[in-house]
């Protein structure tokens, strides 16, 4: 797997407007047919022996870089709210979210979490990117692809169940101890710390033994040098602005994701999860309503389903983050 993720990095960029459209119909039918056969094979025996990850990189890879001018040009579209358009940027950066994950392997998260965490920032990034500034998106993309992989690893990884107020405390008495490390050249004592911030020394104490069992929460963020671990912990009663821009992001995506499936297909994943307003119905209120027997909609919903699946695994988002 290792040398698929290097081959991802690639950054041979497609020559023309042409490529971006597909291959070259010209060539040998022989070779191409081939070449599929190849393919096909490559993929029945990844997805017998379950390999998701191997599945997806073969798939990626198949997308090229794109050049400046067609970058800008599919950016000026997504702008105007072409969503072929930036169906086609966010395939064509996939690979981009690759290479940044791997960096984050073994940090408490899956190669094929890490990816699917960097597509939501992808997405975010995208949403947010003005082609007009003169950057080039993927110098953009970057940070964002960053930000909601260290999120993500930050939620997952931790063991913190500490109220907040306790945890903003110790985030204070670290700071202090930093702070006296760096004028006193030693390790401060407990008396130290509880004098420079007009504390109790037994409070000091207990609360700074609680960082025996927890990451320092005064570590700085990868992602942000001047924010620490310990202020960047969400509150659990709300959501963040990042948060709430992102869920509405993918719901609008699951919008557009839905119109690929048939009528009926769309009824069913909309009604059996609750998706565009509706309530979550049970299959047998779906089949009265339908007038279809419990199995027939059972089949529609499995169909519609393995569908979605295809269309998600383009994207490398997981069918959890959606339904």
């Amino acid at each position: 797997m290792n040398d698929q993720i290097d081959i991802l990095e690639d950054e041979t960029p497609l020559e023309d407007d042409d490529a971006l459209e597909g291959a070259d119909d010209e060539g040998d039918a022989d070779v191409e047919a081939e070449a599929a056969e190849s393919e096909e094979t490559e993929k029945y025996v990844a997805e017998s022996t379950g390999d998701v990850t191997q599945i997806y990189l073969n798939e990626i890879g198949h997308s090229p870089l794109l050049t400046p001018d067609q970058e800008r040009a599919l950016a000026r579209r997504v702008v105007q709210g072409d969503f072929e358009a930036r169906q086609k940027m966010i395939e064509h950066n996939l690979r981009l979210v690759v290479n940044i994950a791997k960096h984050y392997i073994n940090r408490g998260m899956t190669l094929l979490d890490l990816i699917e965490e960097g597509n939501i920032g992808l997405m975010h990034a995208l949403e947010k990117f003005d082609p007009e500034r003169g950057f080039r998106f993927s110098t953009y993309a970057t940070w964002w692809i960053r930000q909601s992989i260290e999120r993500a690893i930050m939620n997952q990884s931790r063991t913190i169940r500490l109220p907040v107020h306790v945890i903003k405390e110790l985030n204070v008495y670290l700071r202090a101890q930093r702070h006296l490390e760096a004028h006193l050249g030693h390790e401060p004592s407990f008396e130290d710390i509880a004098h420079l911030v007009g504390k109790d020394v037994d409070d000091v104490r207990r609360v700074m033994g609680l960082n025996e069992r927890v990451a320092s929460l005064d570590a700085p963020l990868d992602i942000d040098p001047m924010l620490t671990i310990g202020e960047s912990i969400p509150d659990d009663q709300h959501d963040g602005p990042e948060t709430i821009l992102q869920n509405a992001e993918i719901e609008r995506y699951v919008r557009e994701w839905l119109k690929q499936l048939n009528e009926k297909q769309r009824m069913v994943i909309e009604r059996r999860y609750g998706l565009n307003g509706y309530e979550v119905c049970t299959l047998e209120d779906l089949a009265a309503s339908l007038s279809l027997t419990r199995e027939r909609v059972r089949q529609i919903q499995i169909e519609a389903l393995e569908q979605l699946r295809r269309i998600l695994r383009r994207y490398g988002v997981s069918r959890d983050v959606v339904l």
